[in-house]
C-alpha cells in the first residue's frame, strides 16, 4: 500500500479528520468516521473500496458518529474495533455517556441530539499489542481512557487520533482525561522512530520526529 492512497476527508462539526486506508483485494479500514456518511460512502465508491474495518482511535462523538449509517450501508458489516476501556462510547447507554462528554465540553447536551443515532456495540476490543489488518495497537491514554493508536509499521504511519497533533495534543478535561497519562503517552510517541509519519485525529499530517522537536 503507498502512502498516497491514504484518502483523507474532514468531517463533521469540529473538522474531524476521517481517513481511508486501502488494505488490498478492494477492501479498506475506515478511521474515525467522525460525520457525513454520506461523503465517506461516496468516497469509498469512488475509490472502489468496501470497509472491512471501522477503526476508533478513541469514543468521543465527533469520531464516530457516522458508524450506525456505514454499516447499514454495507451488506457485509464492516468490524467496530475501538480500545476496551472507552467500549461505553458505543452500544447500549452509550447517549448518556455522550450526553455527559459533550456537556463539559459545551456546556449544552442538546448539540448532540442533532447527529444523534443509536450506537452499535464494538465487535472487537482492542487492547495494547492488538493487531487488527495491518496495524498494531497502541494504547496512549489521556485524551480518554481508552485513546489508542493504530501502527502499520511495514509503512511507517502512526494513526494517533486526539493524542497527537501537528503542534499539539488533545485537552485533557473531559471526563477520563488526564494530564499525566497524557504526558506519558506522548513520550511513548516521540521515542518511536523520528521517521514515522503521522496521521492525526484533526489538523494537517506531521512526523514524529517534527513533534518532538517542536
Amino acid at each position: 500500500m503507498q502512502e498516497t492512497k491514504i484518502k483523507k476527508l474532514i468531517v463533521g462539526p469540529i473538522s474531524t479528520n476521517c481517513w481511508i486506508y486501502p488494505l488490498g483485494g478492494g477492501e479498506a479500514a475506515v478511521i474515525d468516521p467522525g460525520d457525513e456518511a454520506d461523503k465517506i460512502i461516496f468516497t469509498l465508491k469512488k475509490l472502489e473500496l468496501t470497509p472491512k474495518y471501522i477503526l476508533l482511535t478513541h469514543g468521543h462523538f465527533d469520531h464516530i458518529i457516522a458508524v450506525p449509517e456505514l454499516i447499514e450501508n454495507y451488506d457485509k458489516k464492516p468490524q467496530i474495533a475501538i480500545h476496551r476501556l472507552d467500549s461505553s462510547s458505543l452500544g447500549p447507554g452509550s447517549y448518556e455517556v455522550h450526553k455527559n462528554s459533550i456537556q463539559a465540553a459545551f456546556g449544552d447536551p442538546s448539540f448532540l441530539d442533532v447527529y444523534w443515532n443509536e450506537m452499535p456495540p464494538a465487535d472487537i476490543l482492542l487492547e495494547e499489542g492488538t493487531e487488527i489488518g495491518p496495524f498494531i495497537t497502541l494504547h496512549v491514554p489521556g485524551h480518554t481512557p481508552g485513546s489508542a493508536a493504530f501502527w502499520d509499521k511495514n509503512e511507517n504511519v502512526l494513526f494517533t487520533g486526539d493524542t497527537l497533533f501537528a503542534n499539539a495534543y488533545g485537552r485533557t478535561d473531559l471526563p477520563g482525561g488526564n494530564d499525566k497519562q497524557m504526558i506519558a503517552s506522548i513520550k511513548r510517541l516521540f521515542a518511536m522512530d523520528g521517521a514515522i509519519k503521522v496521521y492525526p485525529g484533526h489538523g494537517e499530517i506531521t512526523t514524529i520526529l517534527k513533534e518532538s522537536r517542536d
